[in-house]
Order: C-alpha cells, then structure tokens, then sequence
C-alpha cells in the first residue's frame, strides 16, 4: 500500500461546545483521564514545537511532568537546542495526539523557567539513574562516541556512590503558559470537531473552528 493509500476513518466520538467545560485546563485533564483509562501508551507526552530568534523551528517529543492553572512543565537541560531557543525566543506550541481516542490537543503559549526549588523537587523525586544521567549529559553537544558518555556515567556513579546527587546548575524546568488550547475529536471523512479556548484577559473564550 502507497503511503497516500494510508487512512482511517474516525468514528468513535464528537465534541460540541456544550461537551466542553469553562475551563480548558480542567477540560484537559478530563481529556487526559479518559486517555489514561484508555491505557494510552505514555499519555504525557507531547511534541514541543519551539524557534530560533530568526524563526527557524524545531520540534522533538517530551514528557509534560505537571498541568496546572499556570500551564504545562516539563524538565530538560537548559544547554539544550530546546533549552537555548525557548530562553532566547521563551514561546512554544506543544501538541497531544492519543490515537486510540482519535484526539488531539494543541497548546500554544509564552514560556519561562520554573523555580530552582520546583525544580530542586522534582529532581529528587527521579530514579537515581535519571539523576546521574541529567548531570553526566551535555545534552545536544557533540560527544566523540558513546564510551565517553558511559565513563562519565561511570565517574558520577563512584562520586555519588555514598550521596545525595545535586541538582545541577544546568537543569531544571520550564513553563508554558496557554494563550490557546485547541480540542481536536477526530470524525468521519475528515470533518474533524475542533474547539478552541483563546484567553482573553482573565477570561476563556470558546469558539468552533472548521476541520
């Protein structure tokens, strides 16, 4: 079969306005429940579309690690190609897509830094693995081959072996706070239901786009 032969049809459920609740980030974690019910593999993970100053985008897949009324965290090395771009370009689109549901969720928003000891805490609630791994990781650098990873892997396990592993400098999380959330039920010959929340103020405007 051609890839332009690949399709399916989504019948399993629709969205109206009424459906959805005031708040988008209550109608979220509503969505984000029944996903989890599902047992959608890896419900929290999401794409993060970010861009250079100059507008060159990037986009990768990453854990969203808390939703809240202030908006969306995830954690990465702040070194990183994402790091670099979201502090010097701080706005960023991310993008939900639990299939076995035929949904989507799009998120666009400004973006800043979590505290040190937000950070701090959900740094120490990681396995120990994870731990030594954000500290050996120069992430998006170059490395020579793997073996040079592996041995500072090796070297910080000894370090640590008795102790704490501290939070590094170069790590901790960031905040996407929603100027848009768009509800996407997928429906029959691509006549999609799409219901967007634009904020306005300190309110939430609800409208219908066209599929």
């Amino acid at each position: 079969m051609s890839l332009a032969d690949l399709r399916t049809d989504y019948r399993l459920a629709s969205l109206s306005e009424s459906d959805v609740l005031a708040d988008p980030i209550a109608q979220f974690n509503k969505w984000f429940g029944e996903a989890e019910r599902a047992e959608v593999p890896e419900p929290n993970a999401m794409s993060l579309a970010t861009s250079t100053t100059n507008g060159n985008p990037s986009v990768r897949t990453v854990l969203v690690k808390g939703v809240d009324a202030d908006g969306f965290v995830f954690y990465t090395d702040y070194r990183s190609q994402k790091g670099a771009e979201l502090t010097d370009n701080p706005k960023a689109a991310l993008c939900f897509f639990w299939a076995a549901l035929e949904r989507q969720v799009r998120i666009t928003g400004n973006v800043s830094r979590v505290s040190r000891a937000e950070s701090e805490v959900y740094f120490r609630s990681r396995p120990v693995g994870s731990r030594i791994g954000a500290t050996a990781s120069a992430q998006s650098a170059t490395l020579t081959d793997r073996a040079e990873l592996e041995q500072r892997v090796l070297a910080l396990e000894a370090q640590y072996a008795n102790g704490e592993i501290p939070l590094p400098g170069h790590w901790g999380g960031f905040r996407v706070t929603p100027a848009t959330l768009e509800f996407w039920q997928g429906r029959s010959n691509r006549l999609h239901d799409r219901i967007l929340y634009t904020r306005r103020a300190e309110r939430w405007d609800i409208s219908r786009l066209s599929p």
